[in-house]
């Protein structure tokens, strides 16, 4: 199988612009580019879908060039609703070198790393026009779908000038660094066939583009989002059990798309994993597959391996084992309640809002429908204090099989 033909039967191409673009995959030695603005200080797994496609092509032989765009982070690329909001150029930097950390850990430093600010922070605005400006038609760029999205209800200049600034790093980095090729998510189309155009009218040479598919979830939603919250690749932001919980819980539907996209396994063994899963989908081998070629690839496989174990003992309820990081991860999100003396397990339940009287704390507590860190509780009289926390800092009680309350003692 060609390197193309490979592409292609992953679901990785969707716009192609050059022609004879499937013999240069095919060849090697291409140096191409992915560009993304810093607009937060972790990358999220709607970016992982492209770096993984630009990490695939580095394995096939091809050079990557991966750009975050200082200059272009400065104006925001257009959204199909609103502007962007400016963010200031302290924290731009910021994240800069944050998403500089974490491109350079997917690809082993393997891969050059730029900032189009380099080339663009002595760049004269009249010189720019006189380059650049006069050769890209304003009629060209109003019809460029995500501007004529925007037309009805205003875009600012900086946005409408956005596109410019994008197909200038294309010719820049062609005239200086050797890129003949850019891949991106299918949103930057317009704005890819930009510095195509300035390539050609400029330097009278071909250049070459591919984007991919925008990856969707089961509800049409972007991959990676989870109730309007990115998932980082971070594991400070978004920790290896949150990524686990999320991949485990793909829809069927969609688990080989994700397979073939998020993951290095070949094809033929994607095969053999639908096979399997297919005949007891209740044991979800394809997404637990999908688990852990991300997480491993992300955060390592020491990471993996907790998020495994603390999926599986809070499903058997067995947190005797977990230690305050533990803890820290699985119940992140849960607003905690707070013990500031000792007090009996009756009045606890009822002063952290688990029970809503003593009477029912204690028919609770008779019933062994308390776990008080993964101990069931029968004692009515226990008087709980700081040498009973985990650490002596948490205590997570479990009411029913599943309704976990965080508590912690100041």
């Amino acid at each position: 199988m060609t390197n193309w033909e490979e592409l292609n039967q992953r679901g990785l191409i969707k716009d192609v612009a050059g022609e004879g673009i499937e013999e240069l995959i095919n060849k090697g030695g291409i140096t191409f580019y992915w560009g993304t603005d810093p607009t937060a200080d972790s990358l999220h797994l709607g970016h992982y879908s492209s770096l993984v496609t630009a990490k695939r092509l580095m394995l096939m032989g091809h050079n990557p060039i991966l750009l975050c765009g200082g200059a272009t982070g400065r104006i925001g690329d257009p959204r199909p609703t609103s502007e962007r909001e400016i963010i200031s150029i302290d924290v731009l930097n910021k994240n800069i070198e944050a998403i500089r950390v974490q491109i350079d850990k997917i690809f082993g430093g393997k891969a050059k790393l730029v900032n189009n600010y380099d080339w663009f922070k002595d760049y004269n605005y009249l010189d720019f026009l006189r380059d650049v400006g006069k050769y890209i038609n304003v009629n060209y760029m109003l019809s460029k779908d995500i501007i004529d999205r925007r037309l009805e209800t205003g875009i600012t200049y900086a946005e409408f000038s956005y596109m410019l600034i994008q197909g200038f790093d294309f010719l820049h980095m062609y005239e200086n660094m050797g890129c003949t090729m850019q891949v991106e998510g299918s949103d930057q189309w317009g704005n890819i066939t930009t510095g195509i155009d300035l390539i050609r009218k400029i330097k009278g040479s071909e250049a070459y583009a591919f984007t991919m598919p925008l990856i969707l979830d089961s509800t049409g939603k972007k991959f990676g989002k989870s109730e309007g919250n990115a998932l980082w690749l971070d594991e400070e932001k978004t920790s290896s059990y949150e990524l686990y919980q999320y991949l485990l819980n793909t829809d069927d539907s969609k688990v080989e798309e994700y397979l073939k996209v998020f993951t290095f396994i070949s094809l033929e063994e994607i095969a053999e994993i639908m096979k399997k899963h297919n005949r007891e989908p209740h044991l979800r081998l394809a997404q637990k597959e999908l688990a852990r070629c991300i997480i491993t690839d992300l955060h390592g496989e020491e990471s993996y391996n907790n998020a495994i174990k603390i999926s599986e003992n809070l499903f058997s309820g067995d947190i005797k084992s977990f230690t305050s990081r533990d803890i820290e991860v699985a119940f992140r999100g849960l607003t905690p309640f707070i013990i500031n003396k000792d007090l009996d397990i009756v009045t606890l339940l009822v002063e952290a809002k688990i029970c809503s009287s003593k009477r029912e704390a204690r028919e609770f507590l008779s019933n062994g429908s308390i776990i008080l860190n993964g101990e069931k509780l029968t004692n009515l009289e226990l008087i709980v204090t700081k040498d009973l926390c985990i650490d002596s800092k948490y205590l997570i009680v479990r009411r029913g099989k599943k309704k976990y309350h965080i508590g912690i003692y100041e």
